[in-house]
């Protein structure tokens, strides 16, 4: 199960790092609305961009508390259960402004899988 564990958190932290530096200023087919990068999206959104570069922020510090909970466990629940509830606001802005369900998914499914992490 700890295997499982640690490969979740990889899963999760460099998929997130992944989007908030690699992709920022990428169009992709999950971007809300019609965005072509982050700042757009989050324009999509209705929130300022001073918005998108917070949630950047703790977005990718969380991940790399992630990666770091590997070796210190006690920073488990902290990067998760953070993790967790940006996803769940990435998903409500998705909902919020009526994309269709396949925009969420990428954020469902790092939400469960945050979730695991912090429950087991």
């Amino acid at each position: 199960m700890e295997y499982f564990i640690i490969a979740l958190k990889a899963v999760v932290a460099i998929s997130l790092l992944n989007v908030w530096l690699l992709q920022f200023n990428k169009a992709t087919k999950w971007r809300g609305g019609n965005a072509q990068n982050m700042i757009e999206e989050f324009r999509v959104y209705g929130l300022p961009a001073w918005m998108c570069y917070a949630v950047g922020f703790f977005k990718v510090t969380l991940s790399l508390l992630l990666i770091a909970s590997i070796w210190y466990p006690n920073l488990e629940n902290i990067a998760a259960i953070g993790l967790a509830l940006l996803l769940s606001g990435s998903i409500s802005m998705h909902i919020r402004i009526k994309d269709p369900m396949f925009k969420s998914i990428p954020a469902a499914i790092f939400l469960a899988m945050c979730l695991i992490i912090a429950i087991i």
